[in-house]
C-alpha cells in the first residue's frame, strides 16, 4: 500500500474551516482588549488579574478536551463532529462576549469573566479537533506541507477579515455612545454577531467537504494529568516547540493587539490600520509562496529560521519608520517583511506540529494527536497572556486609562512612544528569542525526520494489510 494524498476539493474544503476560526480568533486577540479597556473602560488590573487565572484552567481544559476527542469514535468520525459543536458554542459565545446588554460595575467585571473563560473553552473544542486532523490525512511530507499551507492560507484570510475590515465596518455599525474615534458597544456587538454566524457556515463547510479516511483510534482512555505530563515529558521535541511557539506568538500577538492603541491612539486615524493590515496580507500571501518554492533546495527547518529572521528583520524596520522616523507609508512597506515571516512561521508550526506526533508514536509507540494538538491552542492562548501582561502591564504604568477618560480623551507623548515600543521594539526581542532555542534545541529535521517517516509508513502498512 502506497502513501495516501489528498485530494485539492478535500484541501480546499478543510481550509475554509479555518477562516471561520479565525474570525473568532482575530476578535478575541485583536479587538477584544481595546473593547474592554477603551469601550467599556475596565481597568487594566482587571485583566491582569483575569487572564493569568483563565489560563490556569486552560491547563486543564485544552488537554481534558484533547483526551476527549483522542476516546470519540463516531459515524462520522473522530474530530468533524467536535468541530461542529465546537464552532457553534463558540459562535454563541463570541456573540455574548461582546454584548455587554447595558450593564456595568461589579456585574459587568463577573459577566465578563465568565464570558471570558468560556471563550476560551468553546474555541478549545473546535480548535483542537480541526488541526489534529493534518496528521490523519496523509503522512507524505509534501502533500503534508501543501494541507497546511492551504489551511494556514486560509486562516490568514480569516484574520485579515478580521484586521481590515474591523476599522471600517465599526463605525458603520455603531450607534448611541460612540468613542472620538467612532466605536461603540453596539457595533462590537452586531459585528461579533456577523462573525458568529460565519463561523458557524465555514466549518459546516469544513465539515461537509473532508472524511477522516485514515484516523488511528487509541484505545479509550480516562483524563488524567498524570498522561498529559507524561505525553509532555516524553518528547522532547514537543517541549522544544512549546517553548518556541510560545514565545514568537507572543511577539506576534503583542503586535496584533496593540495595532489598534497605535493608529487610533498615537495616529489618531483608525482607518488607517485597515491599510496597514491589507499591506501586511500581501506579505502574508508571500510567506505562503516561499514555503514550497524554498522547499525545493532548503530543509524545512532552515526556512523556517528563515522566516523568523525576516520577521526580526522587518520589526526593526517597522520601528524605525514607526514610533522613531513617523514616516507611516515606510512602516507599512516594512510590515510586508514581517508578515512575509510571520505567514511562513505559522505553516512551520502547523507541519512541525504533525511531525511532532508522528515523532511521539515512533519514540513512544502512542500518536496521541489530540493531546499534543491541545497544545497548540494551549501555547496560543499563553502566548495572548504573555501578551496581555506586557500591554496592560505597561498601559497602567502609562496612566493610559485615565488619560482617554479625561475631558480631553487625549494621551500624551511618552504614553504614545510606550505603546509604539510595546507594538514593534519588544516583540522581535521575544522572536529572537525563539529563534535562539529553536536553532539549539530542535532535533526533528535531516536523517531524525527520515527514520520518523520511514517508521510511520511502514506501520500503517501493516495495520492497512
Amino acid at each position: 500500500m502506497g502513501e495516501y494524498k489528498t485530494t485539492w476539493r478535500e484541501k480546499i474544503g478543510y481550509g475554509v474551516g479555518a477562516i471561520g476560526l479565525d474570525l473568532s480568533y482575530g476578535m478575541f486577540y485583536s479587538f477584544l482588549s481595546y473593547y474592554l479597556s477603551s469601550v467599556l473602560g475596565l481597568k487594566e488590573a482587571f485583566l491582569l488579574l483575569l487572564t493569568p487565572l483563565a489560563r490556569i484552567w486552560d491547563g486543564i481544559n485544552d488537554p481534558m478536551m484533547g483526551t476527549i476527542v483522542d476516546n470519540t469514535k463516531t459515524k462520522a468520525g473522530k474530530y468533524r463532529p467536535w468541530i461542529i459543536i465546537g464552532a457553534i458554542c463558540n459562535a454563541a459565545v463570541l456573540f455574548l462576549l461582546f454584548t455587554s446588554f447595558g450593564m456595568s460595575g461589579t456585574k459587568l467585571y463577573i459577566y465578563i469573566g465568565v464570558m471570558y473563560i468560556l471563550w476560551g473553552m468553546t474555541n478549545t473544542m473546535a480548535d483542537i479537533p480541526y488541526w489534529s486532523m493534518v496528521p490523519s490525512f496523509t503522512s507524505d511530507p509534501g502533500d503534508r506541507n501543501m494541507v497546511s499551507t492551504v489551511a494556514r492560507t486560509f486562516s490568514g484570510l480569516g484574520q485579515g477579515i478580521i484586521t481590515v475590515a474591523t476599522p471600517i465596518i465599526l463605525p458603520m455599525l455603531s450607534s448611541g455612545m460612540t468613542t472620538d474615534k467612532g466605536y461603540s458597544a453596539s457595533g462590537f456587538s452586531r459585528w461579533a454577531g456577523i462573525c458568529a454566524v460565519m463561523l458557524v457556515l465555514f466549518s459546516t463547510i469544513c465539515v461537509l467537504s473532508t472524511k477522516e479516511k485514515h484516523v488511528v483510534y487509541n484505545k479509550s482512555t480516562k483524563f488524567s494529568l498524570k498522561k498529559i505530563f507524561s505525553v509532555i515529558a516524553h518528547n522532547d521535541q514537543l517541549v522544544v516547540f512549546m517553548i518556541v511557539a510560545m514565545l514568537s506568538n507572543a511577539g506576534w500577538y503583542l503586535t496584533s493587539g496593540t495595532a489598534v492603541y497605535y493608529f487610533s491612539d498615537v495616529l489618531g486615524q483608525p482607518k488607517a490600520q485597515s491599510l496597514f493590515q491589507t499591506i501586511g496580507a500581501v506579505g502574508s500571501v508571500l510567506g505562503l509562496v516561499v514555503i514550497p518554492i524554498c522547499s525545493k533546495w532548503m530543509s524545512k527547518k532552515k526556512i523556517y529560521q528563515l522566516s523568523l529572521v525576516a520577521t526580526i528583520i522587518g520589526y526593526l524596520l517597522m520601528f524605525l519608520f514607526g514610533p522613531i522616523l513617523k514616516i507611516t507609508i515606510a512602516l507599512d512597506i516594512a510590515y510586508i517583511i514581517s508578515s512575509t515571516g510571520i505567514a511562513a512561521m505559522f505553516v512551520g508550526q502547523t507541519i512541525f506540529l504533525a511531525d511532532i506526533v508522528d515523532y511521539g508514536e515512533y519514540k513512544n509507540g502512542e500518536r496521541n494527536e489530540s493531546i499534543t494538538f491541545s497544545m497548540k491552542g494551549f501555547l496560543q492562548k499563553m502566548a495572548y497572556t504573555i501578551q496581555t501582561i506586557i500591554l496592560f502591564g505597561g498601559l497602567a504604568v502609562m496612566n493610559y486609562n485615565e488619560q482617554i477618560t479625561s475631558t480631553t480623551g487625549l494621551i500624551n507623548e511618552s504614553t504614545k512612544l510606550g505603546i509604539g515600543i510595546i507594538c514593534f521594539a519588544v516583540p522581535p526581542i521575544l522572536i529572537l528569542a525563539s529563534l535562539i532555542v529553536f536553532s539549539k534545541k530542535f532535533k526533528l529535521h535531516g536523517e531524525l525526520a527520515e527514520k520518523v517517516h520511514d517508521y510511520i509508513v511502514k506501520r500503517r502498512n501493516e495495520q492497512n494489510d
